[in-house]
């Protein structure tokens, strides 16, 4: 079972990468009954090719109205790839109506303006980033929502988003970079996590309640 943390509209748009998480939340989304706008964006990289036609062709069959953004500025001296991608990305999803390419269909956006975004950040996304934060001097949990973003999902531990997906015979593509352990992210996550979670088995159970505990408390996160 899948516990959504707080409300989502009936009417929502939705960030859609092409990997399993995003995908899941699309279709978990749908099938509640939900009016849906994707938005996907375009990296410009190699696997991002693949990724856009993916999506495209997806949305495209399902008939669910898509809206694509692109890199809007070079990335800068000394800026990690990480930081630069999520900058551009943020930046897309907070002014697609008027930086986005609308695909296939076209729609009444007006039904979408000021609608919550959702991106499907879940329970172990929180744990990695409350380690990596650690590390570096201050445990950080992933807020729930800030600004017009909202994270649902945040209480689901991703091998739930997996058997789920494979349940609703969710399709997605696999990004071959989500190995490359060069990146601080996939460091953490297949390497510092499993060895902490054999540390702390219950690693897992501990920032959930606390997730749970600063959301009911309605606590600001840094």
């Amino acid at each position: 079972m899948i516990k959504l943390l707080g409300q989502v509209d009936k009417t929502v748009i939705v960030a859609v990468s092409g990997g399993i998480d995003s995908m899941f939340a699309l279709e978990f989304l749908r099938n509640g009954g939900r009016k849906i706008l994707a938005l996907h964006f375009d990296h410009q990289t190699e696997y991002g090719a693949a990724a856009r036609s993916f999506v495209e062709d997806y949305c495209k069959r399902k008939r669910i109205p898509l809206v694509i953004g692109t890199l809007n500025r070079d990335m800068e001296k000394g800026e990690s790839k990480e930081a630069y991608w999520r900058e551009q990305r943020y930046s897309f999803f907070s002014s697609w109506e008027t930086t986005g390419i609308v695909v296939g269909d076209q729609f009444d956006s007006e039904v979408f303006r000021g609608c919550k975004i959702v991106t499907c950040h879940h329970l172990d996304d929180v744990v990695e980033t409350w380690l990596f934060t650690s590390l570096n001097g201050f445990g950080r949990l992933i807020p729930h929502s800030r600004d017009n973003f909202i994270r649902p999902f945040l209480l689901a531990e991703k091998k739930k988003i997996k058997a789920f997906s494979k349940r609703l015979q969710v399709e997605w593509l696999d990004d071959p970079s989500n190995k490359d352990t060069s990146y601080n992210r996939n460091f953490i996550r297949h390497v510092l996590m499993p060895n902490a979670l054999t540390v702390n088995p219950g690693l897992r159970t501990t920032i959930r309640k606390k997730i749970i505990q600063h959301y009911e408390n309605n606590v600001d996160l840094p």
